[in-house]
């Protein structure tokens, strides 16, 4: 895992077309603005580990997707 320090305005890349900004901090809380392309699927992690997986084959393309947990 990569451990990064950011500050407000801040970015990170991912790959060649991902970009996530560091817009706001407040507290504990952290709040990101995520550019991606449209089919770049991007999910808070209490949303996966709150499904049952289902759809064992949406869970096997995690590796290609970019999932953060915060804020929208």
């Amino acid at each position: 895992m990569l451990i990064l320090s950011r500050k407000i305005g801040e970015t990170i890349h991912v790959g060649d077309n991902v970009t996530i900004v560091i817009n706001r901090i407040s507290g504990n809380r952290v709040t990101v603005g995520i550019d991606a392309p449209n089919q770049v699927r991007i999910l808070r992690g209490e949303v996966i580990e709150s499904d049952e997986q289902p759809h064992a084959e949406e869970h096997a393309c995690l590796t290609q997707e970019v999932l953060l947990t915060g804020t929208h």
